[in-house]
């Protein structure tokens, strides 16, 4: 499958950007949704670096803009930096998303109002659980959820919501449940590079 999403920059510009920033790892991982990878793109290495966020956020800011929304929602921890830099360059208001009871609710004063026309940020999707788990709360609040806009979509046309799919980069990238990975087979050491804490 291909990606459904619509690229901000040609996939070889995206790639150059990605590898010379180092967000491109090889080895084993246990990805946020369980499954394994040979590959692994660390968007943290991306957002490190302010001048290399403001080039993938200046790409996608003018599909992004078309949404026209009233506010940029966030799942913590990893994309609340990239939401913030899209919301301030949309000009619009940046809220994240926390778990700390296992599901997502809205903390620290933040709030929806209904109506309210919601951009999703994420950095990477894979099967898109965690920004899918985000965009239902904001729908439980009554917010009107209007498109995602995601740093890598890795996802190969699996996440494909009804709304717009904006993505900086599309690369499709191999993955295995851990009964059928090849890198568990040859005992290769598993790598957990995220923020989430889960059993696998």
């Amino acid at each position: 499958m291909t990606s459904v999403a619509r690229l901000a920059v040609p996939p070889d510009t995206a790639r150059v950007l990605l590898s010379e920033a180092g967000a491109l790892l090889e080895g084993h991982f246990l990805l946020s949704s369980g499954l394994h990878s040979p590959q692994y793109f660390q968007c943290a290495k991306l957002l490190e670096r302010p001048p290399v966020a403001a080039r993938i956020v200046e790409a996608m800011v003018p599909l992004c803009a078309t949404l026209q929304p009233d506010t940029v929602l966030s799942p913590a921890l990893g994309a609340i930096l990239f939401g913030y830099e899209l919301s301030r360059a949309l000009g619009c208001r940046n809220i994240f998303a926390e778990r700390p009871g296992g599901t997502f609710e809205l903390r620290r004063g933040f709030a929806l109002r209904p109506g309210e026309r919601v951009l999703l940020a994420e950095n990477v999707v894979t099967t898109g659980g965690s920004v899918e788990e985000t965009a239902r709360l904001a729908r439980s609040l009554g917010a009107e959820v209007v498109g995602y806009a995601v740093i890598v979509d890795r996802s190969s046309g699996r996440f494909a919501p009804p709304e717009p799919v904006i993505a900086y980069a599309s690369i499709e990238a191999e993955t295995h449940d851990s009964a059928h990975c090849p890198q568990c087979a040859a005992g290769q050491p598993l790598t957990k590079p995220g923020s989430r804490s889960f059993a696998p």
